[in-house]
């Protein structure tokens, strides 16, 4: 059958030095860096994907400047260059300048969309660091929210690797593990009581990772959200939740897909793995346990490895098996 990944992650080492992910806490597998396309792609053969959507791994930091949006381009240069050198293989989500630049992320949304022809746009589930950070659903924000509204644009939503105080609570428990799934789940909730969701309806938001707590935790902002003062109801609440789209990345197991069975409709989960963050081994438990979970029902897992990726991206119906 064939498969789609929506979270699939590329690091231009020769760009700039990318995280490997040791000052959070989380090792990236020794065999993945230096990561060049052909690694992905013997992932992606030994792991039945036919196309990879690319994604900057999200970052949160950053500043208004030139120099900012001078990396920022390059990056998507170089994710358009292997989209192009590997033609059917990869397509990509643009990274965006730090997203208080607002004129910044309008000009590279417009040139991304328009001229080199990504897939959608990848976002952090917050900006700034510390009290100055700003979640997605700031009024800042709001032009951007906009322009993406008025392209219909597929957002992909990965939480911040965001230290809590502890910073994390054990060397096994790192921020990737612990916190980036709770990032996920305030970014959207942020989304849902400001009013950014029903606002701006024809944005099609993924959220990483299933949404990270965001199923479980969603009836909590549903009843106290409202109490504290949202103006929607709680079904209103719930209801806003359910109008995202979820990927399976480090996720799909019985017990988080029971849970999505009875939270939002099939043709809202996707297929996704986090290569090359995890290895293929790692990735592999997932997608065995998503296999298992739906093996009596292949027109579900049809619609989950790669039919609902081809609604949402129809350009890649071009040569895709039938």
């Amino acid at each position: 059958m064939p498969r789609i990944d929506v979270h699939h992650h590329f690091f231009p080492l020769t760009l700039d030095k990318v995280n490997t992910g040791k000052d959070v806490g989380f090792r990236t597998p020794a065999e993945n860096l230096p990561w060049d396309p052909e690694i992905s792609i013997r992932s992606m053969d030994s792991s039945g994907i036919n196309i990879a959507l690319l994604s900057f791994p999200a970052i949160a930091s950053g500043s208004i400047s030139e120099e900012n949006r001078r990396i920022t381009r390059d990056r998507n240069l170089f994710v358009t260059g292997i989209c192009r050198k590997y033609p059917g293989r990869f397509g990509y989500f643009a990274t965006l300048p730090f997203l208080d630049d607002i004129e910044g992320v309008l000009e590279e949304i417009r040139y991304t969309l328009d001229e080199l022809g990504a897939q959608g746009i990848s976002m952090s589930s917050s900006y700034g660091e510390g009290p100055s950070a700003r979640y997605i659903g700031d009024d800042t924000y709001d032009p951007i929210w906009a322009e993406l509204n008025r392209r219909q644009t597929v957002v992909f939503l990965h939480g911040a690797q965001t230290p809590s105080t502890t910073p994390y609570p054990h060397p096994s428990l790192g921020v990737p593990i612990v916190e980036v799934p709770n990032e996920t789940f305030k970014a959207a909730s942020h989304l849902v009581v400001t009013g950014r969701k029903r606002k701006y309806p024809d944005v099609k938001v993924i959220l990483a990772h299933l949404g990270g707590s965001a199923p479980y935790l969603a009836p909590r902002v549903a009843v106290l959200s409202r109490h504290m003062g949202c103006p929607l109801t709680p079904n209103e609440i719930m209801d806003d939740f359910k109008t995202f789209y979820y990927e399976t990345a480090l996720s799909a197991h019985e017990v988080t897909l029971s849970a999505m069975q009875s939270f939002v409709s099939h043709d809202r989960i996707l297929f996704g793995t986090d290569f090359p963050a995890v290895s293929t081994e790692m990735s592999s438990w997932y997608t065995n346990n998503l296999e298992t979970f739906y093996r009596d029902e292949g027109d579900i897992l049809e619609m989950i490895n790669y039919k609902n990726a081809l609604t949402l991206f129809p350009n890649l119906q071009t040569n895709f098996p039938h």
